[in-house]
């Protein structure tokens, strides 16, 4: 699941929605991140890969029920969801 080659990027990206704020600052643009949720082009800019690459990722911890989407205009917005999360680490540690 995440422990795939470029899982490394996935829990990257995990580690950096838990706060949000701290690491996609407010744009005048984009909004409170913390509220709305990230976009693939500031996960992009921030890993430093073509927006494609970051939205790949993101669709894919999406459709694992790690992140929750957002349509804000054009624009998919993607948060942590905390509970699933929580869920998918309970089983890990049991052991499946």
């Amino acid at each position: 699941m995440t422990g795939t080659p470029s899982g490394s990027t996935r829990q990257t990206i995990l580690h950096w929605l838990r706060d949000p704020a701290a690491h996609f600052p407010a744009g005048r643009r984009r909004g409170d991140p913390a509220a709305n949720g990230v976009t693939a082009r500031a996960v992009a800019a921030k890993l430093g890969v073509p927006r494609r690459t970051a939205a790949a990722h993101l669709d894919l911890l999406a459709r694992l029920g790690l992140l929750r989407t957002r349509r804000i205009r054009c624009r998919t917005h993607y948060r942590r969801d905390e509970v699933r999360i929580a869920e998918v680490s309970r089983l890990f540690e049991k052991g499946w």
